[in-house]
């Protein structure tokens, strides 16, 4: 869902620094709650797999460019983080492009965004990578950032005098995931995540990043759904996260969600809904809070449990996760790797 502040027109004449102000809100912000879409009950190859299905989405792309070419992750870890939470959040990176996984699986779902093409026809890449990383867990620019200055992060990474970020305009996307006691404009209120591109102002270079924050400390209840709930909706029970980090295994959702957002409108001119770029709806808002079969209205959709208890939806190479539906728009519906796929 892309939550929306209102803001005035954009005015090519504005006082420059007013411009990049508005130029700055990032094109997605998102938080893994059940929507009021309606489920659909339809089959497809032999299994119903696919929901929300509305006549009224009218998904367009912008001829704006998309990324095609080889992903490339590269994930800046801002603050202090565990490495089993590191682990976690790889591991679902690198399960991405592994078409080897254990059915439902990552890759499968990445299917779905990677039907997307350009103008010329070409798909999104079917290869995600996991690139070179950066770790500031001495919280060198404080624990407080705007949507604009969250963007000296990158500007720091690919900057840095040791072992600084490769700039890669071509498939690369950095990943800017903050620790639970750093705050990021907007975060908890609605807002979970977004993406958009760096400013060559302020970075030196466009390129396409994202930013995660840790729900943990803040609230899980918003952004860790549904391995949290909110204390304001009585009876609504929790359920046990594949790997046993609630905070995380909500984040990697929120970054499934941004990713697939940020390969098919990585500059704000590839595939959304809606006339406004500023605020477009894109192939994951669509789908917001639908994980399976049935999901829709207050209902995330039929979900898996393991032995443990714990739930997912999906496979990764050695890990379970748990991940939201994105739009198809070849069938104007949400869709995604489910048990009943087997």
């Amino acid at each position: 869902m892309s939550i929306r502040h209102p803001l005035p027109a954009l005015d090519t004449h504005a006082p420059p620094l007013l411009l990049l102000f508005l130029l700055a809100v990032p094109a997605a912000c998102w938080r893994p709650w059940p929507t009021n879409s309606t489920a659909a009950d339809h089959l497809y190859g032999g299994s119903k797999k696919y929901e929300g299905s509305s006549e009224f989405v009218h998904l367009k792309y912008h001829m704006g460019p998309i990324l095609t070419a080889d992903i490339t992750v590269y994930p800046i870890w801002y603050g202090a983080w565990r490495s089993s939470q590191k682990r976690i959040i790889r591991e679902f990176i690198t399960s991405i492009s592994a078409a080897d996984s254990t059915a439902p699986s990552v890759a499968g779902w990445w299917r779905t965004v990677q039907q997307y093409t350009d103008q010329t026809g070409a798909n999104i890449s079917r290869t995600v990578r996991l690139g070179e990383e950066k770790s500031d867990r001495f919280y060198s620019q404080g624990r407080k950032f705007t949507r604009l200055s969250v963007q000296s992060l990158i500007k720091s990474a690919i900057s840095a005098s040791t072992r600084p970020l490769p700039v890669n305009p071509n498939g690369g996307v950095y990943l800017i995931l903050t620790a639970g006691d750093v705050y990021v404009q907007d975060f908890c209120n609605n807002v979970c995540g977004f993406h958009y591109f760096t400013f060559p102002s302020i970075v030196g270079h466009t390129l396409p990043y994202a930013w995660v924050g840790n729900s943990g400390r803040r609230c899980p209840g918003i952004c860790a759904y549904p391995f949290a709930v909110p204390e304001f909706i009585p009876g609504l029970k929790a359920v046990k996260s594949p790997n046993g980090d609630v905070a995380v295994d909500g984040m990697v959702s929120v970054i499934g969600h941004e990713i697939a957002e940020l390969s098919t409108n990585p500059f704000i001119n590839g595939w959304y809904a809606g006339q406004d770029p500023i605020f477009p709806v894109e192939i994951a808002d669509l789908c917001e809070g639908i994980y399976g079969t049935g999901g829709g209205g207050s209902y995330t959709g039929q979900m898996m449990n393991g032995k443990d208890g714990a739930t997912y939806n999906m496979n990764g190479i050695r890990r379970r996760f748990l991940v939201q539906w994105v739009w198809n728009n070849m069938l104007n519906y949400c869709t995604g790797p489910n048990a009943l796929d087997q």
